[in-house]
């Protein structure tokens, strides 16, 4: 490098903003390893939130691995810069960095940049942010999935994040069973069946076995499905009668989950599905008849 290049370099603002950062991370880190850091220092908290728009990734995650470890006191910084902020990076790191600090008195601001922010990845990273917070988060969630006024992506998004809450807001599930809403019915299902995955939960799994004759049969699949991926024996005559259900998803995903749960008792009825109208339900019965057959043998050994 020649010494002009040199001279132009250290008078390059970007060259010279990277160099305070990287200080800065050091500096505070340091502070945290020697417990020396105070949380009352309003701008220095500023400071490490402004860092989570440094124009590199490693330096960015840096600074919001940082702040995580300062946990609460970093909050309503980064509230801040999530609600308010004109750097969408800034924004995107915030909603990021409050997915490790889980501070359930981020919800309001957080379910507000869910909503409304106009950035996707905003939006997406704060729904993480809500999930990690647990039950504070759950009744907001419901809110969403009860209302017409938000988009199939954004109630996806809500039935998502109640499903990572899980056994935390178990109680809210049950309760929001009686719903007469299909979308919230549909949802409080798949998060019952994390529940049962989470705990190896009874209730749980009586709920689904419940919601085989729901009357949407959106649901009736989803409890199918679910049934299967936490291998739950008991379900299994219940599956063989959804067999006979009228819709064609939810014999599909009832054939699918006894090939998985296995059992002699499911080989007859499966064999009858054979000839089921649709090719799809008649492939899948094949292949969980061989399933169950492979499981019979290896047992056998």
């Amino acid at each position: 490098m020649t010494l002009n290049s040199q001279i132009q370099s250290e008078d390059d603002p970007l060259v010279l903003a990277h160099a305070a950062a990287d200080a800065l991370i050091l500096q505070v880190n340091e502070q945290i390893t020697l417990e020396t850091f105070d949380v009352s220092n309003q701008a220095l908290l500023k400071q490490l939130v402004e860092g989570l728009g440094d124009t590199r990734g490693l330096v960015r995650l840096r600074f919001a691995e940082t702040l995580g470890e300062i946990g609460e006191p970093a909050t309503p910084f980064l509230l801040e810069a999530l609600s308010s902020h004109a750097n969408v990076v800034v924004r995107r790191a915030a909603a990021k960095t409050l997915t490790l600090i889980a501070d359930p008195a981020a919800v309001p601001t957080l379910l507000n940049a869910f909503l409304h922010d106009e950035d996707t990845v905003v939006q997406g990273s704060a729904a993480g942010a809500l999930a990690r917070t647990g039950e504070t988060a759950v009744p907001a969630l419901l809110d969403i999935l009860a209302s017409t006024e938000y988009s199939e992506s954004t109630k996806g998004h809500a039935a998502w994040a109640l499903a990572f809450i899980g056994s935390e807001a178990a109680d809210h599930l049950y309760a929001a069973l009686d719903s007469d809403l299909v979308d919230v019915r549909c949802a409080v299902v798949g998060a019952i069946a994390h529940v049962a995955q989470e705990q190896a939960d009874e209730r749980a799994c009586n709920v689904l076995v419940s919601a085989l004759t729901d009357p949407e049969g959106v649901i009736r699949t989803e409890a199918a499905a679910a049934l299967g991926q936490i291998n739950y024996p008991p379900a299994l005559p219940h599956l063989i009668l959804a067999l006979r259900d009228a819709d064609g998803e939810v014999r599909k995903a009832a054939v699918s989950s006894l090939g998985k749960i296995g059992g002699q008792s499911a080989l007859e009825p499966l064999q009858a599905a054979l000839n089921d109208p649709l090719e799809v339900v008649r492939v899948l019965a094949k292949l969980a008849i061989a399933q169950i057959e492979r499981q019979s043998t290896a047992e056998s050994w």
